[in-house]
């Protein structure tokens, strides 16, 4: 069973956020010929393309991710038409006035499930009484989760765009979740990318807390921070604290053509198994634990 618990849906809502965020008159279709991207059409549409590509690749399930706040009815399109196949996170910027209302919504009527924190890219500390409420809220829905960003925070389709990524990275230090995971210790902690850079905080971070996870996406090419590190040595750092129950498979895939990232798999798998880890620990980290979760 393969399982991706990270993966972007980049519906035609988020490009026209883009398009306001530029200040220009930017359509769908001219921003996706700028980026070279095939336009994702409505969001059962792009659900439907995203099927396929599952489909085509051996995965089961997967998350999907709506990239700006806002976004959550295109996410919640997909997950109601493939609901054995989809399972629907949401950003959260916890200083938008309505962030707890659209948060509990999300959760509630749309059937969301986890609701994903930027803290470097919206300004707001893990440790503000606003993101506490948004957490307090996806909490009272059982079933959810939080996923939270920290370490470093780079947006490549903001970058070709030409649009201000003015991040705050002091922001996003994985030791800031340990407060709100000790205060909700039945909700689920994701922290993406291995920490991003912060592998080492994301672990202690994980000592302490038991609900706090990790996920494996992207190239993690955070690596070139630490010299001396290896895709298998942080494979085996995670093992070693926090088990093979609270790590999750992902790849950070998001926009067609080109779709699903097998190689970034394939990376993984074959570091997993340099790092010495069974064939039944693997089971987990590549679908089991997503299964779990988000039964």
């Amino acid at each position: 069973m393969l399982n991706d618990s990270h993966c972007h849906f980049f519906s035609s809502q988020f490009f026209s956020t883009l398009s306001r965020q530029r200040g220009r008159n930017d359509t769908v279709e001219s921003l996706c010929r700028e980026l070279q991207w095939d336009d994702p059409g409505s969001p059962n549409a792009l659900a439907h393309r995203w099927v396929q590509e599952l489909d085509a690749n051996g995965v089961a399930r997967s998350a999907l991710i709506a990239s700006v706040p806002g976004d959550e009815a295109s996410v919640a399109a997909a997950v109601s038409q493939y609901p054995t196949r989809f399972v629907g996170f949401f950003m959260v910027d916890p200083s938008h006035e309505q962030a707890v209302e659209r948060a509990a919504h999300a959760v509630t009527t749309l059937g969301l499930r986890v609701a994903c924190l930027f803290p470097a890219m919206h300004h707001v500390a893990l440790t503000d009484p606003r993101v506490h409420r948004v957490v307090e809220a996806v909490a009272a829905q059982p079933g959810t989760a939080i996923f939270v960003h920290c370490g470093v925070l780079s947006v490549g389709v903001r970058k070709k765009l030409g649009l201000p990524s003015s991040f705050d990275l002091s922001l996003g230090d994985p030791l800031s979740i340990t407060r709100l995971a000790l205060t909700f210790p039945r909700l689920p902690f994701i922290v993406p990318h291995f920490g991003a850079g912060m592998l080492r905080e994301t672990m202690m971070a994980g000592d302490a807390c038991p609900n706090v996870h990790v996920d494996t996406s992207s190239s993690n090419s955070w690596i070139r921070y630490a010299p001396g590190w290896t895709l298998p040595g942080v494979f085996k750092t995670a093992m070693s604290v926090l088990g093979p129950s609270r790590i999750l498979f992902g790849t950070d895939s998001s926009f067609f053509p080109r779709g699903w990232q097998q190689a970034l798999y394939q990376s993984q798998k074959t570091a997993a198994t340099e790092a010495g880890i069974s064939d039944s620990d693997q089971a987990l980290i590549f679908g089991g634990n997503f299964d779990r979760l988000f039964s």
